[in-house]
Parts: structure tokens; C-alpha cells; sequence
């Protein structure tokens, strides 16, 4: 089974990071990804039919052992997506854990688990936790949504997992302040914003933000701001101030007078208490922010305190700004349930750290593809009991691609006759049932 050359064209942009074998392998593996139900290697070559010619422990050495660069693919796919994005280029960060089986896996360990934690208990689960930064980008055919797409990722080993693997500790934030630094030193022209939730909102980013990146994230709503500090008077003695005069915490500003706003965000109208203004941290002093402090009147949500390095924003750009950051927790959904993102079963340390995140990048790929080109033949559903659907969703993207490879395939089959059409729709149904 072969790649379309609309999508085997689009892969052509990894092939600088990494040999013409290497490649070779990496186009067949993710050829038999698309079409696996279970993302192992020998059901991905299984899947790949035709398309896999060398010894099966080639395809396993591609991650075990072959040398190149998670960071270059990861680029790579950035320069992939640089086409679609504006001058201001909107990243998202966040973590995920991807639940594993065996204590021999390599950066296995307990992580907490969101998906089964509440406010009031706090569940652990074994696996790796994955630190991923994606480009946020908005489509001429779904311009209702943003789309996250992961570019880099890190493994976050917990220092249990640091002793067994002899490696130095780093947190979350500091893996998140290196891909940042990477992706910013990739493109010094370009003006990068990221949104992160409050784990990447302190001073381990913070500290170590590229000059040309923003950052938006929440905030503690007993946090200490100040003023700028005033300029020093000539002749006064003394060590000049870092900052200025104390100002309300976030929780001291909503208990003034406030203005009432009515905010479109997570496919919502609520109506809100807003409360903004500029200000520096306690924690870095040296940069101006955009403080907002927000209180839902409807919705039943909490009070809020949000803060941007983008000072001249006005409260409702921050707030859309931060809104975006939900792409991620769509990407993270979507890349376990339709690409098996938790799946490969590698255990030594270059399996684990490449497996998993091609997952990821193979996501970014399916959706530019599908941007590109697959949306010009997509068609919603005719289902009695569905009659709403009328953008794609990333099922659709991947299936829409499936069915482009097979009838590519069956095509060179040189099938004539009536039954060719019942045939061709036959496979495209498996097709669209193969995950």
C-alpha cells in the first residue's frame, strides 16, 4: 500500500533531517500507521503491506537505534505549517500522561492523572508524562476552531525514574523553557505568543522566556504586584528600587467598582465582572504585564486571575488569547484515540523517546494534509439522525485520507465492470473502520 503523492509530496519536507534509508523506513512506518488498529511496529509493518520490502528489525531499529533527530522532524513540521501562520505565531504548551504496563519501561513512573482525578482526591497512575509544545493555527475550512499542532516534545522523568536512568532531574517547566528556546532561536525574525496553564506560568519559564516570545498564563489571585518603579533622582544614595508601589492583589481588584462584559469563549456567551490593569510581578520585576482578574456571573465558574507579557492588550484579548489554549486538550484526545498515542510498546530509551511523539507529528501532518488538499473532497454525512455536521473533525481528516490512499490503490488493479464500484466502496468501508 501506497501513500498518495499529495501527502507523500508533504513528507518530502522531513527527508533534510535524517538519511534516504532512514526516511525509506519512516514513510512506510507511517503509511502502516494510518491503517493499524494497534500502533505496534509489526502491525504497522503488517498494515504497510507492499510498502514495507526490508527485514521487520529494520523498522524497529528506526526508533531503537537510527540515528536522527526528534527536534529536527519536529522543526521540519514547522516549516511545514509556517505557510498557514501569521506574523504574531500563537504556540500552546501543556503535559499529558500516556498510561503504560511493565516497570522496565524506560521513564515510566507515577504521575498524577487528570482524566481520573477530582478537586478533592488526587489519583496517580503509571506511565509517561509527556511535555508537548504546538502551533496554534486557524483554516480557511474550519474557521470556527483552532487546530494545535504538536511540533516538540520531551519526556518528563519523575526523579524516581531520574536515578534508574542515571539521568539529571528537569522539571516540566524547565523541559518547556528548552523547546521554547529551540523554537525560538529556529526563527529569531518571527514573533512567537504561547499559552500555557499556571504549572508554566512561574518563574522557570518565566526566567527563561525568549526575548522574542510572549507568555500567557493564569495567575494567583493573592499574587503581589507593584508599579514600575520611579526613575532614580540624581544625587540620592542608596540601591535603586526593582519596584514600585504595592498594588491590589487580583482578588482586591474585583472588590472595586468593575465593568460588566459579555465574553463569546469555549463556545459560551457569559457574562462577566472584568477587572484589568498594567502592573509587575513580585516574582519578575523587570517586565510589565497585563493583569485581569475575572468574575463569571453566569456559567458557574470560579473566580479567575489571568496575566500577559503583551502588556497593551485590552482584558477581553487575554482572555480570547487564553481561550485558545483548549486546542491542546482537543490534540491530546484526538492523538490517543485515533492514532494510538498511548499504544507503542517500547521500552529501551530511544524507542520510548522517539515512538510516541511520531504520534504527534504524524497528527500535525494528516491535518496540513487535509488543509491542503483532502477538504476539496469532503463531504458531510448524509445521516437522518446527525443532520448538524458540517465541519470536519479529525476522524473525518484521517478517514478522508484512508479512503484517498485505497481508492489509489485499487485504482492500479485495473478493475473494469459494474462490481468495481461495489469493490472500491466495500474497502472504503473497512477502511473507515480500521481504528
Amino acid at each position: 500500500m501506497e501513500l498518495v503523492p499529495s501527502f507523500a509530496l508533504l513528507l518530502q519536507g522531513l527527508s533534510v533531517t535524517m538519511t534516504a534509508p532512514t526516511f525509506a523506513s519512516l514513510t512506510t512506518v507511517l503509511t502502516g500507521w494510518l491503517f493499524a488498529g494497534r500502533r505496534t511496529v509489526t502491525r504497522i509493518i503488517l498494515r504497510a503491506g507492499d510498502a514495507a520490502p526490508k527485514h521487520f528489525s529494520s523498522y524497529h531499529r528506526l526508533f531503537s537505534a537510527a540515528r536522527w533527530s526528534l527536534d529536527a522532524v519536529g522543526l521540519a513540521v514547522f516549516d511545514l505549517i509556517s505557510p498557514w501562520l501569521d506574523s504574531i505565531i500563537a504556540l500552546a504548551l501543556d503535559d499529558t500522561l500516556a498510561r503504560k504496563r511493565g516497570l522496565k519501561v524506560f521513564g515510566a513512573g507515577m504521575h498524577h492523572d487528570p482524566l481520573l482525578s477530582t478537586r478533592k482526591t488526587a489519583v496517580m497512575n503509571w506511565g509517561h508524562s509527556w511535555v508537548m509544545l504546538g502551533v496554534l493555527v486557524k483554516f480557511p475550512f474550519r474557521i470556527d476552531r483552532y487546530f494545535c499542532l504538536p511540533i516538540l516534545c520531551r519526556l518528563y522523568l519523575n526523579r524516581e525514574a531520574t536515578v534508574r536512568a542515571r539521568r539529571a532531574y528537569r522539571t516540566r517547566p524547565e523541559l518547556a523553557a528548552q523547546m521554547l528556546d529551540l523554537l525560538c532561536q529556529h526563527r529569531k525574525s518571527q514573533r512567537f505568543h504561547v499559552v500555557a496553564d499556571s504549572l508554566y506560568g512561574g518563574k522557570s519559564v518565566w526566567l527563561q522566556l525568549p526575548a522574542n516570545c510572549d507568555l500567557t498564563s493564569r495567575l494567583h489571585l493573592d499574587a503581589r504586584l507593584y508599579d514600575r518603579p520611579l526613575a532614580r533622582m540624581p544625587g540620592n544614595p542608596g540601591r535603586p528600587r526593582k519596584r514600585g508601589t504595592r498594588r491590589a492583589t487580583p482578588r482586591q481588584m474585583l472588590h472595586r467598582r468593575c465593568r460588566h462584559a459579555t465574553l463569546n469563549l469555549y463556545g459560551r456567551h457569559d457574562r462577566v465582572r472584568l477587572a484589568d490593569a498594567q502592573a509587575v510581578w513580585h516574582a519578575a520585576a523587570d517586565r510589565t504585564l497585563r493583569i485581569v482578574a475575572v468574575q463569571p456571573l453566569t456559567g458557574g465558574r470560579s473566580v479567575q486571575a489571568f496575566y500577559s507579557t503583551w502588556a497593551n492588550a485590552t482584558a477581553e484579548q487575554v482572555l480570547a488569547c487564553y481561550a485558545q489554549r483548549w486546542a491542546i486538550e482537543q490534540t491530546f484526545q484526538e492523538t490517543k484515540s485515533h492514532l494510538g498515542f498511548e499504544q507503542p510498546p517500547g521500552w529501551s530509551r530511544r524507542a520510548v523517546e522517539r515512538t510516541a511523539p511520531v504520534a504527534m507529528l504524524l497528527y500535525s501532518l494528516i491535518v496540513l494534509w487535509f488543509a491542503d488538499h483532502g477538504h476539496r473532497h469532503w463531504q458531510a454525512p448524509a445521516h437522518p439522525w446527525y443532520r448538524s455536521k458540517r465541519s470536519p473533525a479529525f476522524a473525518d481528516m484521517l478517514d478522508s485520507l484512508r479512503q484517498e490512499i485505497l481508492r489509489k490503490t485499487v485504482s492500479t488493479w485495473g478493475l473494469h465492470g459494474t462490481g468495481s464500484r461495489k469493490i472500491i466502496q466495500a474497502l472504503q468501508q473497512v477502511a473507515s473502520l480500521a481504528a
